[in-house]
């Protein structure tokens, strides 16, 4: 638990254009990959919003129908001015939260199954300098948190949880946030988050690439 804890958060999520997101979803669902990206996003962007302390969402996209999406849920959409990586997005998208004065972090749009309940006890686990979730294979990182003040500096990519570590950040351990720690990148790691319950917009696209599988104890809560 940190020494300090911050009150509000601002989180910032990046999303890829939807003719190329989530491409490693192509070989199992080559015809509904677009439309897990979205039902991804919303399902975070909402779980997100839901989240007591999280004052705001800032999406980081170039997608009309992320933005449309998003907004709706009351999200703030900022374009990928920099167009350079996710990086570079990662960073413009944080320069635009920090101006809400609260902590910020990078939020992975990729986890269906996230609960506000766990993204709440990572974020009070978080102190005011630089912190990060390590996701369930144990090399990438699915939330990169700075205090109030204090720059990102984001570094996903191969082996982001290493490079996040060596540049000071500190790993956030916590048994009970699974959720905010299973990213979807395949058709394995969508199955298990089927299995610990995703929301309702991956849910309906689950249920129609099943014809009906998916029920209730398929949702998140």
């Amino acid at each position: 638990m940190a020494d300090v804890q911050v009150a509000s958060w601002t989180l910032v999520l990046p999303v890829k254009r939807l003719t190329i997101a989530k491409s490693r979803l192509a070989d199992a669902y080559p015809q509904h990959r677009p439309e897990f990206a979205l039902a991804f996003a919303i399902d975070t962007t909402a779980a997100a919003l839901a989240t007591p302390m999280v004052s705001g969402v800032v999406v980081v996209t170039d997608d009309p129908t992320v933005a449309l999406a998003v907004t709706a849920l009351g999200a703030k959409v900022e374009p990928d001015v920099p167009d350079a990586g996710l990086n570079e997005a990662l960073a413009h998208g944080a320069a635009v939260a920090a101006r809400a004065g609260t902590g910020v972090a990078a939020l992975s749009a990729d986890l269906p199954a996230l609960r506000p309940s766990e993204l709440t006890s990572a974020l009070a686990a978080c102190g005011t300098g630089r912190s990060f979730v390590i996701d369930l294979p144990g090399t990438g990182t699915t939330l990169l948190a700075a205090g109030p003040g204090v720059e990102l500096d984001p570094r996903f990519g191969v082996g982001s949880a290493l490079a996040h570590q060596a540049s000071g950040a500190v790993p956030v351990e916590h048994a009970g946030i699974v959720s905010v720690r299973r990213d979807v990148d395949t058709a394995a790691d969508l199955a298990h988050a089927v299995q610990l319950g995703v929301g309702p917009q991956t849910a309906e696209v689950m249920s129609l690439v099943l014809g009906g599988v998916i029920g209730s104890e398929g949702l998140a809560c």
